[in-house]
């Protein structure tokens, strides 16, 4: 193009010269190398405005088909000089080659740039928004296509813009450089920051060493980042913020290491707490104050005695330089209270606690925080009958004790709530003697018997056969119940077994001496079948007493069987009061009834026989006195003897 507009200059300066000169300056022109033409139609607005050359138009005079012959032409040799003259004057360029170029033209839309190519580029002012250009001005782009399908050079200063931000992007991850960016969005799980002009991904675990829930707090604001993850394929970075922070926490929690020691009191603040302790900032460094430092005494969550923010003073315990772990304490900082126990707290002398923790074998009450006693389940009550301390004891209850043993060495000491009063089966034959009666409230069932207590510390129990004089009980639940009251009589007292033997059908006379009048063998009575098995029946007799059918006296004359809640008559085959026995039978009765009408049959039967025999005696009597004739009515006689005595 230079090389043109230079023809046109000399032609302006020389119009005086020579035509043959002309003619070869218009040869020249009229006959370019081809990469000449094409550079020629694509820049036609250079053309134009160059000083008027022989040319060929519509208007000219000259007539250049005129003595062709002595039109010069250059040789190859010249014409490969002017071509690559011609070629000298245009960069050699490639496609997504980044370029500095220069702002030659605005319009309304595009920034025109000339970046010392055949023709200029075409860039969007949308691409500019974050930093507006004028003429003159040079700017980075990139070089889309050479030549698009329209012919047009097509560059970008966006894409430059990124390409050259990855590039440093990439560079930053490979030494760890620390960037700068800014928070353009919130999106899912994490923001957006601009860093050099690209859009990376920061995600909401690496904004800081602290959880984060609002992350609308940080769009806008500018930060410094670690680029830790690039993906070169789809060319996406990820930042993090927390990076930075850990590495100053770690190079605060190296330099604290180092001058670290067991028993160094250092300043921290709570920064978590937990079910098992909680855990505190030392400034740069964290250390664990395990809930059972925390304080001489029992607490059940450390939330009771510490707060977030909190700032303490802690004491070194231990700590591990290979796992950076730091167990710190507070109560350490005080003395041991078994250490300063006061004088008041001695064996025999009466205290006050709260129970801090109950076991099958008794609770822990704590005088003073740090300082606990046991109250064994046998220091309760001075009853022989089992306590369960579970029930007898509730946590965060006061109750008073007596000191029974204490042992400062090994911080021990046993309490008894029994000893407070006096023991009530050193006299007991006073208020509780044999024979006396009494009512109880009834604290244990088992199967074998009662317990009753009559007084705080005094009980006994009732065995099951001394519950009821007349009624069978296979379980005392079926008699009373556990609460209610209940009347009993001493029966005996164990001093040195702290026992006493109680009685509750013996508040009443013996009624089986009575009843023997009332059921004796052979007797009937109506009962009542009340529970029935493969062996027997019980069966529910009048006045409250129960007797017992086996099986095989069960049956009925039908020859079905008594079946269960069915009444019917009963005969006793069986009655021991000292036993407490009576034995019944259904069959017995029908059995015998038969057994005495076949007795009956045979009586009659007998005197017939009898009868007959005198009748018979009588006739023979006669026989002598008879006719031929009556010996046909002895002989039918005969007959009817034979046949009664065949009976």
């Amino acid at each position: 193009m230079n090389f043109i507009k230079q023809l046109n200059a000399d032609a302006q300066e020389n119009s005086a010269a020579a035509s043959e000169e002309v003619v070869e300056a218009a040869a020249a022109i009229t006959t370019p190398p081809v990469e000449e033409e094409i550079a020629v139609a694509e820049a036609p607005a250079v053309v134009a405005s160059a000083t008027p050359v022989a040319v060929a138009t519509a208007h000219d005079d000259f007539d250049w088909t005129i003595d062709k012959r002595n039109v010069s032409t250059y040789n190859n040799d010249e014409r490969a000089k002017y071509d690559k003259v011609y070629e000298d004057t245009f960069k050699s360029i490639q496609d997504g080659e980044m370029i500095i170029g220069t702002v030659v033209g605005l319009t309304k839309t595009d920034a025109v740039i000339n970046i010392g190519f055949k023709s200029d580029g075409l860039i969007s002012l949308n691409e500019f928004r974050d930093n507006p250009v004028s003429i003159s001005d040079e700017v980075e782009v990139l070089v889309v296509e050479k030549e698009d399908r329209n012919g047009n050079l097509h560059l970008s200063r966006r894409q430059a813009r990124i390409s050259r931000a990855w590039e440093r992007i990439v560079d930053a991850n490979k030494t760890g450089e620390i960037v700068t960016g800014t928070v353009t969005s919130k999106t899912k799980g994490g923001l957006i920051v601009d860093i050099f002009g690209m859009e990376t991904f920061l995600p909401g675990s690496q904004i800081d060493v602290k959880p984060v829930t609002d992350y609308d707090q940080f769009v806008g604001k500018t930060m410094e980042f670690k680029v830790v993850k690039v993906n070169e394929t789809i060319k996406n970075a990820v930042v993090s913020h927390k990076a930075l922070i850990e590495s100053d926490i770690e190079a605060q929690r190296a330099e604290i290491i180092s001058k670290l020691e067991k028993g160094q009191v250092l300043e921290g603040t709570i920064k978590n707490i937990t079910d098992f302790g909680a855990f505190m900032d030392l400034g740069g460094l964290d250390g664990l104050l395990y809930i059972t430092d925390i304080s001489w005494g029992r607490i059940n969550h450390p939330s009771e005695v510490l707060q977030l923010d909190q700032k303490l003073n802690v004491v070194v315990l231990d700590f591990d330089d290979d796992k950076r772990r730091i167990s710190l304490g507070l109560k350490q900082l005080t003395p041991h209270p078994w250490d300063v126990l006061g004088e008041a707290i001695q064996e025999g002398s009466v205290i006050k606690g709260k129970v801090v923790n109950i076991e099958d074998y008794g609770a822990f009450l704590e005088i003073q925080p740090g300082v606990e006693g046991l109250v064994h389940v046998s220091e309760i009550s001075w009853a022989n009958t089992p306590i369960n301390a579970k029930e007898f004891f509730s946590l965060g209850t006061d109750h008073e004790a007596k000191i029974v043993t204490l042992d400062k060495d090994n911080r021990k000491m046993s309490l008894s709530i029994k000893q407070l009063t006096n023991d009530p089966w050193d006299t007991i034959e006073d208020k509780f003697g044999v024979d006396s009666k009494h009512t109880g409230v009834v604290k244990n069932i088992t199967p074998y018997g009662v317990f009753v207590e009559l007084e705080a510390g005094i009980g006994g129990m009732i065995h099951i056969s001394d519950l009821s004089w007349l009624k069978r009980i296979n379980h005392p639940s079926e008699f009373t119940k556990v609460g209610e009251n209940i009347d009993i009589i001493i029966l005996a007292i164990d001093k040195d077994g702290r026992k006493l033997q109680l009685g509750h059908k013996q508040l009443e006379e013996d009624p089986w001496i009575a009843l023997a009048e009332t059921f004796p063998i052979g007797s009937l009575h109506e009962g009542t079948v009340i529970k029935k098995d493969d062996k027997g029946a019980v069966v529910s007799l009048p006045y409250g007493l129960e007797g017992y059918a086996p099986g095989r006296h069960l049956g009925k004359e039908d020859g079905g069987t008594i079946q269960a809640d069915e009444t019917n008559q009963f005969m006793v085959i069986e009655f021991d009061p000292n036993d407490k026995r009576i034995l019944l039978s259904h069959a017995r009765i029908w059995e015998q009834a038969a057994a005495e009408e076949r007795e009956v049959a045979r009586k009659e039967a007998r005197t017939e026989v009898e009868n007959t025999k005198k009748a018979v005696k009588t006739i023979q009597n006669k026989v002598e006195k008879t006719t031929l004739g009556d010996l046909g009515v002895l002989a039918d006689l005969k007959k009817k003897l034979e046949g009664n005595e065949g009976k």
